[in-house]
């Protein structure tokens, strides 16, 4: 029986791994975690049975605990309830499907507790991957990619690793606005951004991949899990998200993995690596599938893009300032404070603002999202 704990059990991927759970029937789910969502957390709870449930809200946590307390479940809260959940005894992988850098701090833990990381968190080895990658090596713990992009990559590589990469083709759907100009951005709608065209994902991420944030922080993230330089990923648009990433080598061979768009494949390859099982579900019809199309991503109108790229090659904390300007911006967004366009105007001015830190601690990390999150609002602080 293989023993997980899921932080981020109430989101789009912590759902859809409790999926693949009752599908299999042989992993046992030992601790959940999640922000407020004690309804769906009380299901989780009496389907489940964990021994731990954390609640990041503390008020919400006491409410939960009266709800469960005819059951054996132990509700915590909090970062600490987080780390006690990381470090726990009694399972083998923690996958991280919290939103942001509050991953940054379990997975740490986890990995220092010799837990295998099912990583569905991006923002962490965005932020923090000269921190973590090191600290898997000597721990001799694996870090599985969850994101639909990085288990394609990571699946091509079964087999390659004695063979150099020449570069990484790093797929993207392009978003609901691929084609148009900034021009035509400038009165995007709440609803409009909400609207992805092939993928079902939480508000935030779907805003992410509107501006092609979200693949820039793909890009900062497999430069860390797969040791290759900024220079050697290049994306491409693939709108039908068909192709799910490729890989190129020195010899001009291409490795390619393709399917359905469905997160379930991802999630339940990283949890039975490297075992693949039977997952129902739509299967790709080439017959009627007919062509791919592949396009050039447009680095002008999507600035998110180009700005990762800048940041990323920057390096030290200026990519925790670029994910901790974006995250701000995006709950602007979210929340109809500012407009459309305006979200990677303030990622670039926080970057342009920040005094970059060479090798930042986990300390100079947390501090230097404080400070972004500190100038974005003293600049677009809501009247």
């Amino acid at each position: 029986m293989k023993k997980i704990a899921i932080l981020g059990s109430t989101g789009s991927i912590g759902t859809q791994t409790l999926e693949v759970v009752r599908s299999n029937g042989d992993i046992e789910v030992a601790a959940i975690a999640a922000a407020a969502n004690i309804r769906l957390l009380e299901q989780q709870i009496r389907e489940f049975s964990p021994r731990i449930c954390c609640v990041w809200d503390e008020s919400r946590a006491r409410e939960l605990s009266v709800m469960v307390k005819d059951t054996a479940t132990r509700i915590v809260s909090g970062m600490d309830g987080l780390l006690e959940i990381a470090c726990m005894d009694g399972y083998e992988t923690l996958v991280t499907a919290v939103v942001g850098m509050i991953g940054i701090r379990p997975t740490i833990a986890a990995i220092g507790a010799g837990k295998d990381i099912a990583l569905a968190n991006k923002e962490t080895l965005v932020t923090a991957g000269h921190l973590i990658v090191p600290l898997a090596k000597e721990k001799g713990v694996q870090l599985l990619p969850v994101d639909s992009e990085h288990s394609a990559i990571f699946q091509c590589l079964n087999g390659e690793q004695r063979n150099k990469i020449e570069r990484i083709l790093l797929t993207a759907s392009g978003g609901p606005f691929r084609g148009r100009t900034r021009e035509e951005l400038k009165h995007v709608r709440l609803e409009d951004a909400l609207k992805h065209p092939n993928w079902s994902m939480g508000r935030k991420i779907t805003v992410d991949s509107s501006t092609m944030v979200n693949k820039g922080l793909e890009v900062m993230e497999a430069r860390w899990l797969f040791d290759v330089s900024f220079d050697e990923i290049q994306v491409v648009i693939q709108p039908k998200s068909i192709i799910h990433s490729m890989v190129q080598f020195q010899d001009g061979a291409v490795m390619a993995q393709l399917g359905t768009p469905d997160m379930k494949l991802p999630i339940q390859y990283a949890l039975y690596y490297p075992e693949r099982r039977n997952l129902g579900g739509e299967r790709l019809d080439f017959w009627s599938l007919k062509e791919i199309i592949f396009e050039k991503p447009d680095p002008d109108t999507f600035r998110g893009l180009s700005l990762a790229y800048e940041a990323g090659r920057a390096g030290g904390s200026t990519p925790c300032v670029f994910n901790a300007a974006n995250e701000r911006a995006v709950a602007k967004f979210l929340a109809q404070e500012i407009p459309y366009l305006e979200i990677t105007d303030i990622i670039e001015s926080a970057m342009g603002h920040h005094i970059r830190i060479e090798e930042p601690s986990l300390e100079e990390i947390l501090s230097a999202e404080a400070e972004t999150y500190e100038f974005i609002e003293s600049r677009w602080r809501r009247d």
